[in-house]
């Protein structure tokens, strides 16, 4: 482990609070309903640390800066809240901010718990300094592509944004692929609009066309295009990103969002603490909880046992990664050591391919699992 400045948070008698910092996206171009979700689990956590008497008796707060999906606004709160003392980062769910922000707190000798960005290569080179709760990129995006041939598809095209994370996704595919006879398209969203999609598609021969673009735009209009397309009325749709859990995705598309399959970090059962968490989160948010909102507050319930455990001394916290284990509401948490991954990873994090829905769009459905 690389050797940190002195740490200017110590172990205090006075009663004063113990800070983690959260950085989450609550301002576009950040993807703001994810955000809340996750502030949602993180805020709540923290007040269930709070009413079981905090942290050896300090109550425990959380300090949020609203990164808006701004990679250079990410690294200055992670400056700003490292000079704040606070004893660990939590939160973000964009994976270009997320590695930024890692690639700072791993500067800095801050530790980082990431919630719920998947992006593999968080950090250039090996660190002690950051964990993962989400699942990589490569494992999530290679179960959805099992789920695609599973389903018959093997002409795939990738509507794709240009941006390290779908390029990312769209080498995973074709890797995964490609040996299993699958053939991954790739169609420039910065040079085609809706309807030449849809030609494309038909050009082709694809018989699934996957998102890999921001929502609401261009997403919501290519699948508008898609779907009032004769020629394409057999066509699946897919967005691993995870585009239509939210409640935006089904109010802006109704009906033609639903049958869109994409990737969810929940397992078919929660843990007992995860229904109870469940029920909180739905109370707080005022709608179903996404897998956004359980990352965030599993975040917290992590952090929460090392701060126990260890104190608030940031090398201790980075050190006791691979001796934890935790039970989180999605299972038990607990960190290792992943080949091509440069961060400890909870590596056992559960993986589904759900989708809406057509008879009843607010009920999700499993289609695949991991």
């Amino acid at each position: 482990m690389n050797t940190p400045p002195p740490s200017p948070v110590t172990e205090r008698a006075d009663g004063s609070t113990v800070r983690i910092g959260a950085l989450v996206p609550l301002a576009r171009p950040g993807w703001i309903e994810a955000g809340q979700h996750l502030l949602a689990g993180l805020e709540l956590a923290v007040n269930d640390v709070n009413e079981a008497g905090g942290i050896v008796g300090r109550p425990l707060e959380l300090v949020v800066r609203d990164t808006a999906a701004d990679p250079q606004r990410a690294v200055a709160a992670v400056e700003e809240l490292a000079r704040l003392g606070v004893a660990a980062l939590a939160g973000e769910y964009h994976s270009v901010v997320a590695r930024a922000a890692a690639t700072r707190a791993d500067a800095l000798g801050l530790p980082y718990l990431c919630s719920s960005a998947v992006l593999d290569a968080l950090t250039e080179q090996p660190t002690d300094w950051v964990a993962r709760l989400s699942p990589p990129q490569s494992r999530g995006w290679q179960v959805y592509a099992d789920f695609l041939l599973s389903a018959g598809h093997s002409r795939i095209a990738v509507a794709a944004q240009p941006s390290v994370y779908w390029a990312s996704g769209t080498r995973i595919l074709r890797d995964h692929l490609a040996p299993r006879g699958g053939t991954v398209i790739e169609l420039d969203m910065s040079a085609l609009t809706p309807a030449a999609v849809c030609d494309a598609l038909v050009d082709h021969r694809a018989t699934a066309l996957l998102l890999l673009v921001g929502h609401p735009e261009p997403a919501v209009p290519i699948v508008k295009s898609v779907r009032r397309d004769r020629r394409l009325t057999e066509i699946l749709i897919g967005a691993p990103a995870g585009q239509p859990e939210f409640a935006e995705w089904a109010a802006l598309l109704a009906d033609d969002g639903t049958a869109v399959p994409f990737l969810r970090y929940l397992p078919e059962r929660l843990t007992p603490l995860g229904a109870r968490v469940e029920t909180a989160l739905r109370e707080r948010l005022g709608e179903a909880p996404s897998f956004v909102a359980f990352e965030g507050y599993d975040t917290v319930t992590v952090l929460a046992e090392v701060l126990r455990s260890h104190g608030a001394d940031r090398a201790r916290i980075a050190a006791s990664w691979p001796r934890l284990a935790v039970e989180g509401t999605r299972g038990q948490i607990q960190f290792a050591r992943t080949p091509g991954i440069s961060v400890w990873q909870w590596a056992s994090a559960p993986v589904q391919v759900v989708d809406r829905d057509p008879a009843e769009p607010d009920r999700l459905r499993i289609l695949h699992a991991s």
